[in-house]
């Protein structure tokens, strides 16, 4: 059920209880296929049976409906997939995060001078660990191989061991006889402890060429535990799924913690990059 706390200016709401929303917001009716969310969102009190909205709720809609810059966070672990983000508007910046096992996500207000301490928590971002005693701080490989060697820890999910994890994951990645050691090692105990491998991508209205158009950036990491962070510098994001193959190269290089707050700042776009919206009947 959706629901608001009032006190912290946050929401729990479906996906469509958001289209409920947003449609309500520009004055549109609500699709028939929609009347289950909006009863939901009528018997949580965030709309009345007219459906006007609660006053608390306008901040957050006038962001939804008209972001100017829209931070993308797709996040991967051993739970299933998350996608959170953030919304950057002209007075406003909404947050949103998912939780695993819920079709809900929580929305809420964030002070602008705080989005890259937000942004930064999203991905759990902690101090960078200690060594962990290896020399390898870069790792070259393909897509395929890495896919295999997550495939294989899809199947070490019975495994009674952490070492014989590591084997099955092991031989899942030298099977093919395309990475050799110590780098098949080293990154079967990269997949091993992978807590989750998440991209971050910022989008804002610029320009393509010289026509206005769509501007992007970002940047992907696997945040592997006690054997810390690592940057995916290859296939270099932002880059669309169609063109990424099993030949594709992959590269991972070892980074600190600053190093990726300093990209998470680096990857909004400044005020110059922006292009204003068109005026109406322009």
């Amino acid at each position: 059920m959706p629901s608001l706390d009032i006190s912290r200016s946050r929401f729990r709401l479906a996906d469509d209880h958001l289209i409920v929303l947003c449609e309500l917001a520009a004055g549109n009716e609500v699709p028939e296929d929609l009347a289950t969310a909006r009863k939901e969102l009528v018997d949580s009190g965030l709309i009345n049976p007219g459906g006007e909205l609660v006053h608390a709720l306008l901040p957050l809609l006038k962001t939804v409906l008209n972001p100017g810059v829209v931070i993308t966070l797709e996040a991967g672990g051993r739970q299933g997939e998350l996608r959170h983000g953030m919304l950057i508007g002209e007075d406003h910046v909404v947050a949103h995060e998912a939780w695993p096992g819920t079709d809900e996500a929580e929305y809420s207000l964030v002070q602008p001078k705080m989005l890259v301490w937000k942004l930064a928590d999203m991905v759990n971002l902690q101090q960078s660990p200690a060594s962990h005693g290896t020399a390898l701080s870069l790792l070259d490989t393909t897509v395929g191989t890495v896919e295999a060697g997550l495939a294989g820890l899809d199947g070490a999910s019975r495994a009674r061991s952490g070492e014989e994890e590591r084997a099955l994951v092991h031989r899942s990645l030298t099977t093919g006889g395309t990475l050799a050691e110590p780098s098949a090692t080293h990154l079967a105990e990269l997949i091993c402890e992978l807590r989750s491998s998440w991209r971050m991508t910022a989008a804002w209205r610029g320009t393509s060429g010289e026509q206005p158009g769509v501007s992007a950036r970002g940047f992907a990491v696997w945040d592997c535990g006690p054997l810390g962070y690592w940057l995916r510098e290859l296939p270099e994001e932002p880059v669309p799924a169609e063109r990424i193959t099993s030949t594709s190269p992959f590269r991972l290089v070892r980074v600190d913690a600053k190093t990726i707050w300093t990209r998470i700042t680096e990857l909004l776009p400044d005020q110059s990059e922006i292009r204003p919206a068109a005026s109406p009947g322009a």
